[in-house]
């Protein structure tokens, strides 16, 4: 099945190009089936970027798939046209009596701030308290899932001496989990992190599931068994050239930056980057909505009425 998404968003047109299977809503009201709702809260900067990617990978299900996208309140990001917001984002005070199959949080390039220092703090607390009684399965990136594992755990973030960045080869753990299912043993993934969270830190939570870790890039996924958590610190939704472009980004600031360790063929940045990770996000994420799918109650009204 497709995606539901605005026919006037910027991503509609990038998608239908690269052939990617978008419903109307004429046509979606057809169809005798209820929709998976998927919200996105979107806390990058560059959201028409975002959620493009996010919509690319969730396009990739079988199933109908209703995108929210989703802004917190009163907050009016620099990178994005005003106008966008206004025509495709909705405040989460605009939300917060509806109810999700599923909440997706992205990152945000803020992660060297202590969280209580982030200006929407108080209000994401409210959001992943939120999430408990209005949202099935809750799906955080980068950032976001740090900022989720502090709020819920207190788990900390622990600086690094330079950014991790690259394509680093990671394990993925021997594991029943269907959101692993499919992907290979080693799966190159992209990193793009200025911090990190370290495993002795979930060694007294036994619901936490670490799926995904590398040698040299850390903890990759993780699966809450008991909140239906996903929490997915690095980067499978990125474009191909995306890290490129944080690269030149970081050069023309002057900003400390190294190439991206296994991203360039011959480590070489003339040369145009390979993606090898495409295959993988698309998997992860149809794992995902096929997880949220098999549990979700059909009359969305219930969910969250089995939280104690």
């Amino acid at each position: 099945m497709p995606i539901k998404i605005p026919e006037d968003l910027p991503a509609t047109e990038i998608l239908e190009k690269e052939g990617v299977l978008l419903i109307r809503e004429q046509d979606a009201i057809r169809q005798d089936i209820r929709p998976i709702r998927i919200a996105l809260l979107n806390l990058m900067p560059k959201k028409i970027e975002t959620e493009t990617q996010i919509a690319r990978l969730l396009a990739g299900s079988p199933l109908q798939i209703e995108m929210t996208l989703v802004t917190p309140t009163g907050w009016q990001p620099r990178n994005t046209p005003r106008e966008h917001m206004l025509d495709f984002y909705r405040e989460f005070a605009e939300i917060r009596d509806e109810k999700f199959d599923g909440l997706i949080v992205t990152g945000a390039p803020i992660e060297q701030l202590p969280f209580e220092d982030v200006m929407y703090w108080q209000e994401l607390c409210e959001i992943f308290d939120w999430s408990r009684r209005h949202v099935h399965g809750l799906f955080n990136l980068c950032w976001g899932a740090q900022a989720a594992l502090h709020h819920f755990y207190g788990i900390p973030k622990y600086q690094l001496p330079e950014k991790r960045f690259g394509v680093y080869p990671h394990r993925v753990r021997p594991s029943r989990s269907l959101l692993t299912r499919g992907l290979d043993d080693v799966t190159d993934i992209p990193v793009s992190r200025h911090t990190e969270n370290r495993i002795e830190d979930f060694e007294a939570f036994p619901n936490l599931d670490v799926l995904i870790e590398s040698d040299e890039a850390g903890l990759c996924l993780i699966h809450d068994r008991d909140l239906r958590h996903v929490h997915m610190f690095n980067h499978l939704e990125y474009d191909s050239m995306t890290l490129h472009v944080e690269y030149r980004r970081d050069l023309d600031a002057n900003q400390p930056i190294k190439p991206p360790r296994y991203y360039y063929p011959d480590d070489d940045p003339d040369r145009t980057p390979v993606n090898r990770w495409r295959t993988a996000g698309h998997l992860l994420f149809s794992n995902w909505i096929n997880q949220v799918y098999q549990v979700t109650p059909f009359d969305i009204s219930r969910i969250g009425t089995d939280v104690g």
